[in-house]
């Protein structure tokens, strides 16, 4: 069975999926092997509806198990037997018969206006100044993905217009407007740069080389510790910092789902509830009713 996997890996490569997309395939088809090599059971024709039952029934007898990541398995399993169908390795589609439970409604944990000012004046002040300003202006003035940061290359920002050219999900391509003060410490960034050329990546590590996902994570990482914030701060802590704060201040649901990139606006109106959920707090500090 490996070697299918190995060839549905490749087959999403072709299309274009990103990497980190095809890392969580592999990680979660590469458990469903493990599982059944304990069994003794590692042939093609063990990829039934009684096999998977048994997987996911392994897997809902862990300690705390997170439904989103069941939901998550199951997704990737369900891809790699529609491409087993399509090659004809398997006659009868596994999931026919197997319902999913419904996905866990988790909010997007964001940070408050001051705390988001207090992580940029802190990444004003590294030992990589130049670099992490312009990093932490540009994405949250754009809302950009971990991926779509550590993807974009010089020529990809539009200093004219005002915007960046960002190849999201799937390589699709769209347009985001990026701020004044996001522009600027880009300007400052490139000019401490020497002889940048309009291919070169945006960002670079301390060695020169293109600042990559893990790198980025370990920059906000520090720089969350150096601002004295208690709370786990990742890249997309400031994407969902950028949907909150701009859907508080008014912006329209379809157009910030243009500018996440969402395929859906079901995935955007999720900050809806984040923003229902301000008001409420606001509404129980202020209504007399409340306070009694």
């Amino acid at each position: 069975m490996e070697e299918w996997v190995d060839a549905f890996l490749l087959h999403l490569q072709n299309k274009n999926f990103s990497p980190l997309t095809i890392k969580s395939y592999r990680e979660d088809l590469e458990a469903f092997l493990a599982f059944f090599r304990k069994r003794g059971q590692n042939d093609i024709r063990y990829f039934t509806s009684t096999g998977i039952r048994s997987y996911l029934a392994a897997l809902q007898m862990q300690k705390n198990p997170a439904r989103n990541t069941i939901l998550r398995k199951i997704a990737s399993l369900r891809s790699f037997a529609a491409y087993l169908l399509e090659q004809g390795e398997l006659r009868r589609n596994p999931f026919k018969l197997i319902s999913a439970p419904k996905r866990q409604k988790i909010l997007p944990k964001f940070l408050t206006v001051p705390e988001t000012m207090r992580l940029l004046q802190t990444a004003a002040h590294t030992h990589m100044a130049p670099r992490d300003r312009a990093l932490f202006e540009l994405m949250y003035s754009s809302g950009l993905r971990r991926s779509e940061v550590t993807g974009l290359k010089i020529k990809d920002v539009d200093f004219f217009n005002g915007v960046v050219k960002v190849f999201g999900k799937g390589s699709k391509e769209r347009v985001v407007p990026v701020t004044d003060m996001a522009l600027a410490a880009l300007k400052d960034y490139l000019a401490c740069r020497p002889n940048p050329q309009p291919t070169d990546a945006l960002f670079l590590n301390k060695n020169g080389k293109p600042l990559t996902g893990d790198g980025l994570a370990y920059i906000f990482k520090n720089t969350a510790i150096t601002a004295h914030l208690a709370r786990k701060i990742t890249p997309h802590s400031l994407r969902h910092s950028f949907a909150t704060h701009l859907l508080n201040n008014g912006c329209d649901l379809r157009s910030l789902q243009e500018m996440l990139g969402h395929k859906s606006l079901s995935s955007t109106q999720v900050y809806t509830h984040v923003s229902i959920e301000k008001l409420k707090s606001v509404y129980q500090h202020a209504h007399p009713k409340c306070k009694e």
